[in-house]
Formats: structure tokens, sequence, C-alpha cells
């Protein structure tokens, strides 16, 4: 059985499909702070708490027989990181201690990891390999340094094996609409422009129009959601079959820029788009790019969602019936 953290989140409750599809047992652990039980698929079980609840751990490592941890539970507002950072380190570093100190007391010692690009902070080169120098910028980035560098020592001197997967925009939905993305407030870019597809926001902001790239906009590697799921399953499969630690990056290494989004958006939902122009955010690299050979020789990953126009589909199918 696979405990899964966060499960009722965006990623995870993917993830959490995929897993249950492939006839895992999953046992799902949110707080619901972020997450959606609607989210959560028939065939996995919902326990809501706390991973930071030692006890409730427990109790759950002693009733299950738990082979594995996924573990998505996490804090993912880089603004708020930075007004709030004890929320952050509390909640990403601490209680993800916690989640381990349990794994080892039950014997549990297999854990694949949702790190981020994050952890790299500003790019000294692009695409960025997994030898990057790590720099976070932001308490979110650091939450999720730190935790990397714990499971390198619990490694070392426990045995605990793991996956981290930095991962950088992850995009799109279910193609067959039973899950999508549902965040309050929501910050990424794809659901922001076709929330003006839909009429539901009135414009979308392009935050600096004037960075070295070819058309003056960020430019981002996205992702889709169902791929991420995949690397997910493969690095478990990696662990079981008795592979090593290992961190990789996900992304498609195709640089797309936010002008590019917004055209792509308006093709696939046959809606204009408003924009408003504005200066650019402090702290926003003009390219984020990932290398993910590694995660192609060593996990067999190869993303099926290739093309921006297929995750934004997917994510546009969501948007117009979305259920939560």
């Amino acid at each position: 059985m696979i405990l899964v953290t966060g499960g009722a989140g965006y990623i995870g409750s993917h993830y959490v499909m995929q897993a249950v599809d492939e006839g895992e047992e999953v046992l799902v652990l949110d707080n619901l702070a972020y997450g959606h039980p609607e989210a959560v698929v028939p065939g996995a079980t919902l326990i809501v708490g706390d991973m930071g609840d030692r006890p409730l751990l427990d109790k759950i490592f002693t009733e299950h027989s738990i082979d594995a941890v996924v573990h998505f539970a996490a804090f993912a507002y880089v603004g708020e990181s930075v007004t709030d950072p004890r929320k952050y380190y509390n909640n990403n570093t601490v209680a993800a201690l916690t989640v381990l100190d349990a794994m080892l007391d039950h014997d549990v010692k297999q854990f694949v990891f949702s790190s981020t690009c994050a952890t790299y902070g500003n790019p000294h080169y692009t695409p960025m390999d997994e030898s990057h120098p790590q720099s976070p910028i932001n308490p979110y980035g650091e939450s999720k340094y730190f935790v990397e560098k714990i499971l390198k020592a619990y490694d070392h001197a426990y045995g605990l094996r793991y996956c981290a997967l930095r991962y950088f925009n992850a995009a799109g939905a279910d193609p067959a609409g039973k899950i999508g993305e549902s965040h309050d407030p929501e910050t990424h870019l794809i659901p922001l422009v076709l929330q003006v597809a839909t009429g539901t926001r009135e414009a979308i902001s392009v935050f600096g129009t004037d960075y070295d790239t070819p058309d003056g906009t960020c430019v981002r590697d996205y992702i889709h959601i169902l791929d991420l799921a995949r690397a997910h399953a493969l690095s478990l499969k990696r662990l079981r079959s008795g592979g090593s630690s290992d961190i990789f990056n996900l992304g498609t290494e195709a640089g797309i820029s936010v002008r590019e989004v917004i055209e792509t958006c308006e093709r696939v939902s046959r809606k204009s788009i408003k924009t408003l122009l504005k200066d650019r955010r402090p702290g926003d690299p003009p390219r984020l790019i990932a290398s993910a050979d590694k995660a192609r020789a060593e996990l067999g990953w190869i993303p099926q969602y290739t093309e921006l126009a297929q995750i934004v589909e997917t994510a546009w199918n969501w948007e117009q019936k979305r259920s939560y």
C-alpha cells in the first residue's frame, strides 16, 4: 500500500488517479487546507488529517501495510512564503521531517518526494540540469531544499531510499475531465488565462515585455500533470526494484513564452483574451527550462504531452465544466 500525502491536491490527486488505475492500494492523507475531497478518485481511501500529527502517523503505519510514501503535501505560494516564512518552514520542512521519522520507526524506507526547480534559484544557465547550483531565493524553495538535504543524510545514515523530483511548471488536467486544477487563489498562468476566456476573470496581466527573450516575455517549461504523475510512478518502481536514491528534473525542455501561452489559449478556446501589460515583477528570471535527460535515461520517462496546445486543451476542457 502507498501512503500519498497531499493526495487531494492538484498534482497529488492526478498521481492517485494513475496509481489506482494501475491497481495500487492507495491511502491519502490530506488536511484539506488546499486539497479537495472530490479530487480523490474512487478506489483510494482518504484520511483527513495533518502530516505533522505524529500520533496519527503512528496509527496509520500501524493499521496499514504501507511499503512506500509519495509525498506531495506542501504549501506552494512563493509570495506568501516571503511574507509568512514560518508557515512554510513548519509545514514543508518540519512536518515532512515528522513523516520521515515516522517512516523510519515503522520500517518504511521508500520515499518519492515532490520537489521543485525553485531549489535552484536564479538560473546560471539553461537548460538546467541536476548539477546546476542550488541557491533558492525564497523560503518556499528553501523549504524544499532543506528536505532534499535531510533525505540525503537519512539515506546515508538509515538506508531510507528516495527519489526527489524537481519539476518545472505543472499544467493541464485529466483529459477525461474527472479532476483538474483548482487553486484559491489561483497563481498559475494557464488557468488564469483560461478564466479570462470563460468570463470569470476580466483580463490577464503580463508582467514584463522587455526581457531578453524572442518576444520580450518570460519563458517557462510547461509539463502536463499526467506526465508528472507517471514520473512519480516510475520513481516508485525504481525504488521497489532496489534502485538507489537519486534526484531528477522533470520538464519538456521546451521554452514557452507568456505571449505564446496566451495565443495558444486563444486558439484552443476560440475566445479573445484581454491582456494588461505591466512592469516586471522582482525575481522573475527571463528563462526557466529543464534538462530532463537524466529522467529519460534512468527512469525511462518520456513526456506524452509535448505540445502546449495538448496541455491547454485538457485544461480548457476542465475549466469549462469544473466541479470543485
